[in-house]
């Protein structure tokens, strides 16, 4: 178990952990995980930089936010800069997979003091977010009692570790399927949390971001895992060829959690990025 610090920011208490030193490099990971999915990465890069990696409020978080605290995309965006900066972290290389690959996305086109780089896994763009079939839960999570619903197939532990599966091609550990999910399921805050990540979800987010980096000079590192149902080659390929300065490597041997299948590999190509960009 990695030790896990605390801060109070203006939507609340979040948990990260802070290993090395060096040019700081933060991790964004997405819906219903926290940032052990990073640990992978950041144990092979923490000898080189200091590598931080929040819990934020995606549903797995363990810390419920304010009641009234924004939680849509802009509003994680602006939780994030809030991190950054009272860290005092500067020239700062953002890495996001999955939904908080979009949020990175925002927190870069609108709050970019302080960021230097931005690498991005698979994750949703443009018009793909939520991606596929994920598409109706932010529907059901602006019905009363449409989080208690969508939550109620996690609390069968086959069930669980089956909605993961298709996310990672080493398969995640069974231990984190389990404490990803319980959160939810026993506290009413950290529902109310995942509710309003959910029902935030939206397009109109990520087109924005997209349309913001169109030539922008901002160093785009695109880490993507080929043959992603979810999340398939002409987003990045539509992102890279828009953007002023990215570019494109293929993670192969992975699927959507990028940094659980290969976190060697990962590493190893966001720290040339982040010492040659």
């Amino acid at each position: 178990m990695h030790e896990k610090h605390e801060i109070e920011l203006s939507a609340g208490r979040i948990r990260y952990r802070d290993a090395g030193t060096g040019p700081a490099l933060v991790f964004v990971h997405g819906y219903l995980v926290d940032g052990r999915l990073w640990d992978g990465v950041v144990d092979a890069l923490a000898d080189r930089f200091r590598c931080i990696a929040p819990d934020l409020p995606f549903g797995a978080h363990r810390l419920p936010m304010k009641p009234d605290a924004d939680l849509s995309p802009a509003g994680l965006a602006g939780l994030l800069a809030e991190l950054i900066e009272r860290l005092e972290l500067d020239h700062v290389t953002v890495v996001g997979n999955d939904s908080g690959g979009a949020v990175s996305q925002v927190l870069v086109s609108r709050r970019p003091q302080r960021i230097a780089r931005l690498v991005l896994t698979n994750c949703d763009t443009h018009e793909n977010f939520p991606p596929g079939i994920f598409k109706a839960l932010p529907p059901l999570a602006k019905l009363p009692g449409g989080t208690w619903l969508l939550l109620q197939p996690f609390r069968i532990g086959a069930l669980t570790r089956l909605a993961f599966a298709p996310f990672s091609q080493a398969g995640v550990p069974a231990a984190d399927v389990a404490a990803w999910s319980e959160g939810a399921l026993a506290d009413a805050g950290i529902r109310h949390d995942l509710g309003k990540v959910t029902a935030g979800m939206d397009k109109r987010y990520t087109l924005a971001a997209a349309a913001a980096l169109q030539g922008s000079p901002l160093p785009i590192l695109l880490a993507w895992a080929p043959g992603d149902r979810f999340f398939p080659m002409r987003y990045p390929q539509r992102l890279a060829a828009a953007a002023g300065n990215a570019r494109i490597v293929e993670i192969t041997g992975a699927k959507t959690f990028v940094p659980l299948d290969q976190p060697a590999r990962l590493a190893t190509e966001i720290a040339q990025f982040a010492e040659t960009a």
